[in-house]
């Protein structure tokens, strides 16, 4: 278990399940547009957003937090398909700012088995994208109780390292810090391998020049002619002068969504920019973890490197 720090969040408690797979409530999607940063974007992603009102969902679910989505029919085995869980991309007052109107983000699964080389559609991902407006589906949840703003926002700084739809959660929780107007510095810092892939980013680049507190700072790692590829931990190393302040504040939270690898590289970035006590803040070293961050592995995480409260993860 993660050890407290100082400045360590006071997490809201929250409900969860209201709605199960047993019994899922009825919502209504309102909306469903492209939200990437081009139509030529390498995936097809899209913000769908539901109204739950007048379920148990209502005036109930959290920025952070999932719900559950149950995709009509049957799988190949004639057994009706699993729950399917999607980061909520609303603040806590929703998109209608009543709570009533839930988001994600949700990325089309499209592939090809290996064996057969045929093409693989993800049931789940393009059921939800195919929805149109005025459409019924079955939700469950809401889900999640660690990966939260704090109940007081005004006393913590944030960083926030998303990629790809791991945006979902920050989305909702900077809107949500924005609105509250905290003395708050927040960093989000964006990955993407594709600058045509960033996802709402035209809205985050609104709302950085409308808030002097909030820096939005992107990774592009495939772009052709961009020279070395530029990952969410290069862009942290890069930033590091920048950054060094608000990294070294007993105030600050770290929070970590997207691509399953991503948080290594963040954690190493993060030993080369703070001395040992103020790295401290966010990871707690054993005894067997190698003096060198540039030896760490993955699989040294939440054993040899441990994330304390001011570090959250969610990555998949």
């Amino acid at each position: 278990m993660s050890e407290a720090v100082p400045g360590s969040p006071v997490l809201p408690d929250v409900k969860m399940h209201l709605a199960t797979p047993a019994a899922p409530c009825t919502g209504t999607v309102v909306s469903t547009e492209r939200c990437t940063a081009s139509r030529k974007a390498a995936g097809f992603v899209r913000h769908v957003a539901i109204d739950v009102g007048g379920t148990p969902l209502e005036g109930h679910f959290r920025a952070g937090q999932a719900f559950g989505v149950l995709a009509p029919g049957v799988d190949q085995f004639g057994k009706p398909h699993k729950l399917r869980l999607y980061s909520i991309a609303s603040p806590s007052t929703g998109e209608d700012g009543q709570g009533r109107i839930l988001a994600t983000t949700v990325k089309r699964t499209i592939d090809e088995h290996d064996d057969t080389h045929k093409l693989f559609l993800g049931v789940c991902s393009n059921y939800l994208c195919d929805l149109a407006v005025g459409d019924k589906v079955a939700v469950t949840g809401p889900n999640g109780k660690r990966f939260l703003l704090p109940v007081d926002p005004s006393l913590h700084d944030y960083v926030f390292c998303a990629t790809g739809t791991g945006i979902a959660p920050f989305r909702g929780m900077i809107m949500e810090l924005l609105a509250a107007k905290v003395p708050s510095r927040i960093t989000l810092l964006m990955g993407s391998p594709y600058a045509s892939d960033l996802l709402y980013h035209q809205q985050f680049q609104t709302l950085a020049a409308a808030h002097p507190n909030f820096t939005y700072l992107t990774a592009i790692s495939r772009e052709a002619g961009a020279g070395r590829p530029m990952y969410v931990h290069d862009r942290l190393r890069a930033e590091g002068a920048r950054l060094a302040d608000q990294l070294a504040s007993e105030r600050t939270l770290f929070y970590i969504c997207g691509i399953a690898g991503m948080e290594l590289g963040i954690m190493q970035a993060l030993a080369s920019l703070l001395p040992p006590d103020r790295l401290a803040q966010y990871l707690r070293l054993t005894p067997d973890a190698p003096a060198d961050a540039a030896s760490w592995e993955r699989k040294m995480i939440n054993k040899a490197i441990v994330p304390t409260r001011r570090m959250m993860l969610e990555v998949y």
